[in-house]
């Protein structure tokens, strides 16, 4: 039995090892990830973790775990920006007003699949227009949901959250540890 991590990110690799697990293998699935017309975000990224989880190709016996972080500010689903001018627009958007994050994880183990979904509040402060430049500047927008990550620099702008932290990061390890033991991954395992 292989683990197989359908994902490139480096922070659902960090989060694996808090649980003291290395990947077998990183598989990232190549799919396509915009929203289908009036989807919400809960169904969407739901959706998304379960197609990267479907689209990984490993063995009969081999465990898959995929994710999808998703930003949604009420039915609005803010994904990775195009550019600057996009990931500024996000966080104004964002700021001064609570959104949620929504993690979902499908685990696949054969013809079987395990899902769950983290739903995390987030409140970010209004930001001034020296924060806001200085943030875009320093490029950490890139390549994320709603043009932040908490565990980075845009950490200072979020006074207050609800929910799982892991979650909110990429990868809800309370979540993530049930779907993988359900599907048979010895996760507490001795020595």
């Amino acid at each position: 039995m292989k683990l197989i991590l359908g994902s490139g990110s480096p922070r659902r690799k960090e989060l694996l090892a808090q649980l003291g697990i290395v990947p077998d293998a990183i598989l990232p699935p190549d799919i396509d990830e915009d929203p289908r017309k009036g989807e919400l975000p809960r169904p969407y990224a739901a959706r998304l973790a379960r197609e990267k989880a479907a689209a990984v190709a490993a063995g009969p016996d081999d465990i898959v775990l995929c994710a999808d972080t998703t930003v949604a500010l009420g039915r609005r689903i803010l994904g990775k920006p195009r550019d600057a001018g996009e990931a500024a627009a996000f966080l104004m958007a964002l700021g001064g007003r609570r959104h949620e994050v929504i993690t979902a994880v499908a685990v696949r183990r054969g013809d079987r699949v395990w899902t769950r979904e983290s739903v995390s509040a987030v409140k970010m402060k209004r930001l001034s227009d020296v924060e806001l430049n200085a943030y875009l500047a320093g490029g950490d927008w890139q390549g994320k949901a709603g043009a932040y990550a908490i565990q980075g620099a845009a950490g200072a702008f979020i006074p207050w959250i609800s929910g799982s932290f892991t979650g909110i990061v990429g990868l809800p390890l309370a979540e993530t540890a049930a779907l993988l033991q359900a599907a048979g991954y010895p996760i507490w395992r001795q020595g």
